[in-house]
């Protein structure tokens, strides 16, 4: 069994260090980029390049989560489970993984989708999508937040084995945690699903803003915890 669950760990990594590279390439590199360039060059790298890089982005997504969680099922079978310190960590960032991973395939990948078939129709000489603009705001806004919640969620997940948040849990400190950290994330979620952001002054709309927003995020969380458990 020991084993078998380092093997799980070992590719739950690789395919995570996929997902979150691709992940900061997007919002680092790329965005930034498309945001400078000249039109003809931003088309072609639509057509070409982005479907190449979400075919990755998506299924190493899919990977880290089920294998992640393969990983956890196992573990706590073999182990039972109990609220430790490392089971409130890991699934604090489980959780944030999750709707991080939600968020590649129920908002990002189907938005994008519509962004390459207009630039694809438009190279043919077709017309744009209307729906294409919109739909990368919102494939842009998700992609962000997915970057913000990395922040926190790398840091809970290297926590559970490496930093101990607490000493003992009690059961309001528990449902304290879980309530409260929750209505916060799900707040920075509601935003990347139905939010709009102004053009150039809103937090997510910059490198910058979007990096101080993740560690504003995960002080918030890391003080939060620290309070109540």
């Amino acid at each position: 069994m020991e084993g078998f669950l380092m093997l799980l760990r070992w590719f739950h990594f690789l395919f995570g260090i996929t997902w979150i590279g691709i992940l900061y390439y997007f919002n680092l590199v790329q965005t930034p980029f498309f945001g400078e360039t000249e039109p003809a060059v931003r088309s072609g790298a639509i057509q070409k390049l982005v479907p190449r890089a979400l075919w990755w982005f998506r299924w190493s997504a899919m990977g880290t989560v089920v294998i992640g969680w393969t990983y956890l099922m196992a573990k706590w079978g073999h182990e039972g489970f109990s609220w430790t310190p490392y089971n409130v960590a890991i699934l604090t960032g489980g959780t944030i993984g999750t709707i991080m991973f939600l968020n590649v395939w129920l908002v990002i990948w189907p938005k994008q989708k519509i962004v390459i078939a207009s630039a694809v129709a438009v190279a043919g000489g077709g017309q744009a999508d209307p729906a294409a603009a919109p739909a990368g705001r919102r494939a842009g806004l998700a992609s962000r937040t997915n970057t913000l919640f990395s922040i926190p969620m790398l840091f809970f997940m290297g926590a559970a084995t490496h930093y101990g948040l607490f000493t003992e849990a009690s059961t309001g400190g528990l449902a304290a945690w879980m309530i409260l950290g929750l209505a916060i994330i799900g707040a920075v979620e509601l935003n990347a699903l139905v939010g709009t952001q102004g053009p150039t002054k809103q937090p997510l709309d910059s490198v910058k803003g979007v990096i101080t927003s993740g560690f504003v995020l995960w002080a918030v969380l890391l003080l939060l915890i620290r309070i109540v458990m």
